[in-house]
């Protein structure tokens, strides 16, 4: 039986590998040209710092083994009980596993912040993108000194109607500033936070050795905002908000730690009858603890962060989920 997978990142791919391995028949629709999805602009992974490619690269050599069905630069227009309408045509199948994954929040709608405006301010992913292509540098190609991460932008915000917390972003300014000290050991590197949320296995332990091992500096406060001065460095003001007093700070690098929303595709499957969005913009399952990969529709299941910001592991695990209640539904189990 054919099941379509919508999107080929760590979600959509694991789910096909389940699928496939369960007898079935998957078939990946991907809007880009490549599979991997956002880990292929990762460089290396929390907490362990693996390096992204040794995560993406068996799951793609399993796709290849298994001769699971990929299409590619095929964009996925609407949803319905017997398959799906893509770009290329219409596919029949007798289940779907929406696996679309999220968006990052777009940093220009942050204004007091400069991004896209001064030279020196840039996002997580943009310094990941730097870390791939194996040089980080200031605007004028030289190295910074002192580096500032801002967590929480575009989360736990209602100026942006963003309220959910992305749940990685803590975590990965941890380990954005551990890789920086690496680049430039003399370097000065500053967290700015709300509140550090250290929830996973090995979590805690990277955040304080970032202390310890590393000399990163945690300001609990948020940057209010920035704005460039001479030889192209970026003043911030914030509020140290544990002693209570105000700060201003000159750095070379401001580095906003953009969180994750949900996915503008999202509105275009809630035309499927069955499918729904919960009040962060995300898509909501049929129940949070037994259905927490089941639409209200009873042959479209979920995957992954389409249903809310998700660690690799998590969107892993839910993959196999999904396969498995596709495999139920089917009656293959």
């Amino acid at each position: 039986m054919k099941v379509t997978v919508i999107g080929g990142g760590v979600a959509g791919i694991q789910t096909a590998i389940a699928l496939k391995e369960l007898g079935l028949t998957p078939i990946i629709i991907e809007k880009n040209d490549h599979l991997g999805g956002k880990l292929c602009g990762w460089h290396k992974l929390f907490p362990t710092m693996t390096p992204a490619e040794q995560v993406l690269t068996p799951l793609l050599e399993r796709v290849k083994a298994l001769g699971i069905e990929v299409m590619l630069s095929t964009e996925v227009t609407s949803i319905d009980s017997d398959g799906v309408q893509t770009s290329q045509g219409r596919i029949e199948s007798a289940a779907t596993v929406i696996c679309s994954g999220f968006d990052l929040f777009d940093a220009t709608l942050k204004e007091e912040y400069g991004y896209g405006i001064y030279d020196n301010v840039i996002t997580s992913a943009d310094l990941e993108r730097m870390m791939n292509n194996g040089k980080v540098a200031l605007a004028d190609g030289t190295q910074p000194h002192r580096i500032a991460f801002l967590h929480c932008v575009g989360s736990r915000d209602e100026k942006v109607q963003q309220r959910h917390c992305s749940k990685v972003c803590c975590v990965t300014g941890v380990k954005q500033a551990i890789e920086m000290r690496r680049w430039f050991p003399k370097s000065e590197i500053y967290n700015f936070y709300m509140d550090i949320r250290m929830f996973g296995a090995g979590y805690e332990e990277m955040y304080r050795s970032a202390q310890q091992e590393h000399g990163i500096q945690f300001i609990r406060g948020r940057i209010s905002e920035a704005a460039p001065v001479l030889n192209g460095k970026v003043q911030i003001k914030a509020e140290d908000t544990l002693i209570g007093r105000p700060l201003k700070m000159t750095v070379d690098l401001l580095v906003l730690l953009i969180g994750m929303t949900a996915g503008q595709s999202n509105k275009c499957w809630t035309r499927c009858a069955g499918i729904t969005q919960s009040d962060s913009m995300f898509l909501k399952p049929k129940n949070m603890f037994a259905g927490n990969v089941c639409s209200d529709a009873p042959n479209i299941f979920y995957a992954g962060t389409v249903t809310a910001p998700k660690t690799i592991g998590e969107s892993l695990n839910e993959a196999n989920a999904a396969a498995m209640r596709v495999a139920q539904y089917l009656g293959r189990l």
